[in-house]
């Protein structure tokens, strides 16, 4: 099997040269070319024709988003974006990136271990596979209908990975403050998933923020799993559904884990649920979602054409946990559809 070509564009002399340095220690790895710019990045993308491409935020001559922006329509290519805490990764996600990864601080030597051996390989590995072009769908037409349950005590759960920032945004953009409550797990470091919250409840009908222990589920709201070392999950108290943040080991290498939230979700609402895959790699949320299903709940899972992994819908489907297929733009009005049947 060749190794994945990978141009790495860093500014930092001192950062990039130990990424190269890093990354040339796994053989399914292989550095063609670095760039401190992105006219630089320009020119060895047209010469070595790179599989995949690091690419920092924060550029001299021109911004890492910008470049995304002109880069992708002309010559889409897998890119992994590496940055400090900014909400600006989402514009990169928005502008064709395939995932991000958290910059680390180059002289805590243990997060940097941490951030090129069980963060940056995966990610490059995953971006060599992913489809490009797949990532921007975040416009989307429906013919979503309203909803006429306000009465029933129902709750949505939605759980997807790489990909799936730009993806949930497309879907949450067509609910209206109609919808039952909705829980989320989107695999995401750290710091960024306040960010992601704030940037969706700007975007969409939805009232959206990072869950907090004892956050209620409330209908028109959405809660956001943080990220780092808390798996969240449904519970109900006195009869209204609440959620529970707690720390506790990776599930699937993961957490928070999707598993860890449909599983409760499957336990807590039974048959009031409807259980939502998106794109991702790996299997984690599939066998929650069949939980869910065989608890009584309603399942969509996003279909191969549309994911930028189809990794995580395609374990869902294969082991029976899939009620309904769907292409990512028409999850929305499928929302609906199942929704008033419930």
């Amino acid at each position: 099997m060749k190794p994945i070509r990978v141009l790495v564009v860093e500014d930092s002399l001192v950062f990039r040269e130990l990424l190269v340095q890093n990354l040339s220690k796994d053989p399914e790895i292989q550095v063609v070319a670095t760039a401190k710019d992105p006219f630089e990045a320009r020119d060895a993308i047209l010469e070595h024709n790179p599989d995949v491409m690091t690419l920092d935020v924060e550029l001299p001559r021109m911004s890492g988003i910008e470049f995304l922006r002109k880069l992708m329509p002309q010559y889409p290519l897998p890119v992994v974006v590496i940055s400090s805490l900014s909400d600006k990764v989402f514009d990169a996600l928005n502008a064709g990136a395939v995932d991000f990864v958290a910059k680390p601080s180059v002289s805590n030597r243990a997060q940097l271990e941490e951030f090129i051996h069980n963060e940056l390989f995966v990610k490059i590995k995953i971006a060599a596979t992913a489809k490009i072009g797949n990532t921007r769908r975040s416009v989307v037409q429906t013919q979503s209908t309203r909803y006429s349950g306000k009465d029933k005590n129902l709750v949505i759960a939605i759980g997807a990975s790489t990909g799936g920032t730009e993806a949930i945004c497309s879907v949450v953009k067509e609910y209206g403050p109609d919808l039952p409550g909705i829980v989320v797990v989107q695999h995401m470091p750290p710091g960024f998933t306040a960010m992601y919250a704030k940037r969706l409840d700007n975007d969409c009908k939805l009232q959206v923020k990072e869950a907090e222990t004892g956050d209620q589920v409330l209908p028109g709201h959405m809660l956001i799993a943080p990220g780092g070392d808390r798996h969240m999950r449904l519970v109900k108290v006195n009869g209204v559904y609440q959620v529970e943040c707690r720390q506790g080991p990776k599930v699937n290498g993961h957490c928070p884990s999707v598993d860890v939230l449909f599983d409760s979700v499957a336990k807590v609402a039974g048959a009031n649920a409807l259980g939502i895959i998106l794109t991702g790699m790996g299997g984690d949320g599939a066998n929650g979602l069949l939980a869910m299903r065989q608890a009584g709940a309603r399942t969509i899972g996003q279909d191969e054409s549309t994911c930028v992994v189809y990794g995580m819908p395609k374990v869902a489907y294969d082991i029976g946990a899939v009620e309904y297929q769907e292409k990512l733009q028409n999850i929305a009005s499928k929302t609906y559809a199942v929704l008033n049947t419930m």
